[in-house]
């Protein structure tokens, strides 16, 4: 077996940016689940989740079906859900109304489970941040919920625009960073509106 050198590792880890990782303190500010046949989401006062996710939601189960997020999948290929919940901040959706130039954009219109209420940048937190729920609850975040333009038409129908198809394409342009997170239950329990949120940020670094 060959050696490591190990005078490359002091070099490589002072090029490397590494940020420590923190706590935030947030807060489930709305709650919402989708009927098993559609991706909009209703308003609910809990959340009963499994590790399959929501139960009986469009979103739900322990693996799902490729689409094209997964270009190096051929569509439909059957693989590992991490995109069990759709996590959202109101702020954000605020400035996607704007950009749109809509008085609004409801987190129901585009399928988000959870608002968070308190966290800065919420779309910005990086994969792997743990939210830690009051009841018990902990999600484990994938990653940023890329915007699209099935969300788009939903926003568009809803707003009655005069062009459906221009509306539904301004989404993924106007909306991209602020879209909200993907998440995927790590434990499981029930959530509640109005509960607290420990939010633990792991470190971060930069791989060139």
């Amino acid at each position: 077996m060959q050696e490591a050198n190990l005078e490359l590792f002091p070099t490589a880890e002072s090029a490397v940016d590494i940020v420590p990782g923190r706590k935030l303190t947030a807060r489930a500010a709305a709650l919402y689940a989708a009927p098993h046949d559609h991706f909009e989401t209703r308003a609910v006062e809990e959340l009963h989740l499994g590790f399959d996710g929501i139960a009986g939601d469009f979103h739900g189960g322990t693996t799902r079906r490729s689409g094209g997020r997964e270009p190096w999948y051929p569509r439909g290929t059957e693989m590992r859900n991490e995109r069990q919940l759709s996590l959202v901040a109101a702020d954000e959706l605020a400035i996607v109304a704007q950009r749109m130039g809509l008085a609004e954009v409801r987190p129901e219109w585009i399928g988000a489970n959870l608002v968070v209420e308190g966290v800065p940048h919420l779309s910005m937190l990086p994969a792997g941040s743990l939210m830690f729920f009051k009841g018990g609850v902990t999600l484990k975040v994938d990653g940023q919920n890329k915007p699209c333009r099935f969300a788009g038409q939903s926003i568009a129908e809803h707003v009655g625009a005069a062009d459906i198809s221009a509306t539904a394409l301004l989404f993924p342009k106007e909306a991209k960073r602020l879209r909200g997170l993907v998440a995927w239950v790590e434990k499981p329990g029930t959530i509640t509106v109005g509960e607290e949120i420990s939010v633990r940020v792991p470190e971060q670094w930069i791989y060139r």
